[in-house]
């Protein structure tokens, strides 16, 4: 049964395979220049009470047998692979040996490309989402002091996550903002999307409106928080979308605050960034946003200085917790091990 559930389950990835870009390039600089148990990341830390261990019963081997080939059968079909997976973006090698299947490395002030690995490829970008949630928020010129109050219609129906804003809290938009970009708080999110003017519809039209101001033909969006896989981009977009959103100040300084405490009713509620290495020493961090969802593996775009450059970062689908964190030290470490006086531009590729 296992056997032929597995087969079936192969047959249908190998169908799924979509004919897309996979090319990889490296341009050495020398001579160029939280998921919760729902499969949603946040920065919110949870203890949970462990519950009694169940009694055990006797079972006949038969029942034991069955019992055994259901449990098979059950991990089979949960293990759902992200759309870089379906799409084979994987078996694609490149000379960093990064986990993530789609890469980006540009010169923000140049444009030029110094890594590039299927960064054309369209795939869902889970919590990436909130970078433009928040660009659109600030354009607007809402008040960041109005208070915003958590509804049922802020509950993720979408994937079932959880969150410590509760229904009936009352937070400013400023604080909202906050939350949703350092701990990609999802009802922060969709709190914020649902107070704009017209509603999360008209929301979603204005993120689509500023994906196509900047000139983010791959990119498309229909709701706030990144829970939906519709949300999707390619590499090259978010580059684009990092710059623009690199432009304010407060997006700069919101992404990257290591930690905020914010009054809950009588409690003092402590929140943690989900991109721990903004309280590293080694990285000098201009703006960064992470993202998780299984369709969107891990995800993670930067701002950073590097080697006396502005950089810009993005690395989408990664495998693996850590995964894309291991993939951005691979990038410092290879830019920095570089002469700083034999980094000069590269030509730009598509």
């Amino acid at each position: 049964m296992k056997k032929k559930l597995t087969n079936l389950l192969s047959v249908a990835l190998i169908g799924g395979v979509v004919a897309m870009s996979s090319s990889v390039l490296l341009v050495a600089p020398a001579q160029a220049a939280g998921k919760s148990a729902q499969g949603v990341e946040s920065g919110n830390r949870t203890v949970r009470k462990a519950k009694p261990a169940p009694k055990r019963s006797v079972r006949s081997p038969s029942k034991v047998k069955v019992a055994a080939a259901a449990t098979a059968t059950a991990a089979v079909v949960a293990a759902k692979p992200s759309f870089g997976q379906i799409y084979g973006l994987h078996a694609v090698s490149d000379p960093l040996d990064l986990k993530s299947s789609v890469a980006l490395v540009l010169d923000q002030d140049t444009n030029e490309v110094l890594l590039s690995k299927n960064s054309q490829a369209v795939l869902p970008i889970a919590s990436i989402t909130k970078l433009m949630t928040a660009l659109v928020v600030v354009e607007a010129g809402l008040s960041l002091d109005d208070v915003l109050t958590v509804t049922d219609e802020d509950i993720d129906t979408e994937k079932g996550s959880r969150s410590r804003l509760a229904v009936g809290t009352k937070l400013t938009r400023g604080e909202m903002l906050h939350l949703a970009l350092m701990s990609s708080e999802n009802r922060a999110a969709n709190a914020l999307g649902r107070h704009y003017p017209g509603g999360l519809a008209a929301f979603a039209s204005a993120m689509n409106l500023k994906a196509k101001a900047l000139g983010m033909t791959d990119t498309h969006y229909v709701e706030p928080t990144g829970l939906s896989s519709r949300n999707q981009s390619s590499a090259r977009d978010l580059a684009v979308l990092v710059k623009a959103a690199h432009e304010h100040h407060l997006l700069r300084e919101l992404s990257t605050s290591p930690e905020h405490q914010v009054a809950v009713g009588r409690r003092q509620m402590q929140f943690h960034n989900t991109n721990g290495l903004v309280r590293s020493p080694s990285w000098d961090i201009g703006l960064q946003k992470t993202g998780y969802i299984v369709e969107a593996g891990r995800c993670l775009v930067m701002q950073a200085q590097l080697a006396g450059r502005k950089l810009i970062m993005v690395f989408l689908d990664s495998t693996g917790k850590y995964s894309r964190i291991g993939d951005a030290e691979r990038v410092r470490k290879w830019i920095s091990t570089q002469p700083t006086e034999a980094l000069r531009p590269v030509s730009s590729t598509s």
